[in-house]
């Protein structure tokens, strides 16, 4: 089983290039689903505007295709809970309107996508899933989510619910301020079982990996580097960057002549700045890339006789060990394109706070590690080593 995820720049092409990869998949034999998790879907026009919804639909032998439907996930597993957070705002006087459209967390409904990815592989009907991911800041924001969620229920749930079933019966006799109840705790209980086991699944990089698809643009490679750091810091695997709409060799027009120029110098930029991480080439096509055979074919030049599926790199975003001679232990996180002073970190309950630009990870430490001092933190090359003193 493998899952690929595409992310990169509105406009890159990723989408195109997630469907081509998966095509490409199915025609080699693999039993292929391609999934949607961007809101402004665009994979149905991919292939020729197939009748694509919520669920998996055939699109050519051997390959489904899903343009998922997040926001019905979200009233399946957050409905109690939005109308307990509803009463509370019309208690404090929000208007009815306003206070249901506030009792949704933004970018809340995307992240059941994930869990759909998870049901997927678990089910073993498919053994490559490739997801056309939304653009990259909202794809941070998604992958992302089952870190958070997985801290708060570890961390905050359990406190806060024994405090609420202690007070409810005094504000009850004081205030008309709605308590929350054991129905609320319960569909919050749901919403993250529903997201437990993918965090795993998706960091795991013998099964999941990114892939960068940029375009050789400057404002488009510098989002590209940004995405890189953040997914490396929330523990998420990246095997290439693929570098898209290039000028063929073959346009010899003199307009052209120095579009051509620019664009080499921003490959051997990407080449330079991300490697050891492999490039996948695709040029301009003199057509609209739609349609299965299309596609197929934009997939066998991208992929030159590489099998689509493989790793086409190795990473560790996070490694712990091994033991020194005097016991010490460093903690080694993969932040590229990060120097020392865009780190920060702390300590809380045991974990271990990474935080670079607006992103934080609270990084479980093993239990064995929790009470050790942190004696040193330092930058060597793209990784962060944070060195934990022996016991």
């Amino acid at each position: 089983m493998r899952i690929i995820l595409f992310t990169g720049k509105g406009g890159v092409g990723k989408t195109t290039v997630a469907a081509a990869t998966a095509v490409r998949a199915a025609r080699s034999g693999l039993r292929t689903i391609v999934c949607s998790t961007d809101p402004a879907h665009s994979l149905a026009d991919a292939f020729a505007d197939a009748p694509l919804g919520d669920a998996p639909v055939a699109v050519t032998p051997g390959l489904w295709a899903q343009q998922l439907d997040a926001r019905a996930r979200l009233e399946d597993s957050w409905g109690e809970v939005r109308d307990y957070l509803s009463s509370v705002l019309d208690w404090a006087g929000a208007d009815p309107i306003e206070a249901e459209e506030l009792a949704v967390v933004p970018g809340l409904d995307e992240v059941f996508a994930l869990a759909d990815l998870r049901t997927h592989a678990a089910s073993g009907d498919y053994d490559l899933i490739v997801v056309d991911c939304a653009p990259t800041a909202e794809t941070i924001r998604l992958l992302s989510l089952p870190d958070v969620l997985g801290w708060y229920m570890d961390k905050v749930f359990p406190a806060h619910r024994s405090m609420t079933r202690a007070v409810r019966p005094v504000l009850s006799r004081l205030t008309s301020l709605p308590v929350a109840g054991d129905r609320v705790f319960a569909a919050l209980r749901r919403f993250y079982d529903r997201m437990d086991g993918v965090r795993d699944l998706l960091t795991d990089g013998d099964v999941t990996s990114a892939r960068l698809v940029v375009n050789p643009e400057r404002v488009v490679i510098a989002e590209a580097r940004r995405t890189f750091t953040y997914l490396s810091l929330f523990g998420y695997a990246v095997d290439a960057v693929i570098v898209n709409r290039l000028l063929p060799p073959d346009v010899s027009d003199p307009w052209f002549a120095s579009w051509k120029e620019i664009q080499q110098e921003h490959v051997a930029e990407i080449e330079s700045e991300f490697a050891p991480l492999p490039l996948l080439h695709a040029a301009l096509a003199p057509h609209e890339l739609i349609g299965v055979d299309r596609l197929d074919a934009f997939g066998a030049a991208l992929y030159a006789g590489r099998r689509p599926e493989a790793r086409l790199a190795t990473s560790q975003p996070l490694r712990i060990g091994p033991v020194a001679s005097d016991g010490s232990v460093v903690l080694s996180v993969h932040l590229p394109f990060v120097e020392r002073e865009g780190v920060e970190l702390a300590r809380t309950n045991g974990d271990l706070l990474v935080t670079v630009g607006p992103h934080r990870r609270a990084v479980a430490l093993p239990e064995s590690l929790q009470r050790r001092p942190v004696t040193s933190a330092r930058m060597a090359g793209d990784r962060l080593e944070v060195e934990l003193a022996a016991r």
